[in-house]
């Protein structure tokens, strides 16, 4: 089940032009968009979905919540790898310098 997850919002920064922030769950900090929650800074606490914080809420709100899903062992997807951006792949070389000898 995807669920969104009350975290506290640790840093804020800007990445590639989008608000981005890094969110505190438990002893887990995982990195969040700010787009949908402009209002969001740092202190708050936001419901975060799938990387996206989709709401803010107070601290007992999340608390409570946080608590709720810990209790229904809903909280699993947090123990899911972080993927990172990878460089862009090299082109390939040119046709001419791939000869094969034999």
């Amino acid at each position: 089940m995807c669920l969104a997850i009350p975290g506290k919002i640790l840093t804020a920064y800007e990445l590639h032009g989008l608000p981005m922030a890094n969110v505190q769950f438990g002893a887990i900090t995982r990195e969040a968009c700010l787009t949908y929650t402009p209002e969001a800074h740092v202190g708050d606490y936001v419901l975060v979905h799938v990387g996206f914080a989709i709401s803010c809420v107070n601290e007992a709100e999340a608390a409570r919540t946080y608590s709720a899903l810990e209790e229904l062992n809903q909280l699993g997807e947090l123990d899911a790898p972080v993927v990172t951006e990878s460089p862009a792949p090299r082109p390939a070389p040119p046709a001419s310098s791939t000869k094969l000898k034999y």
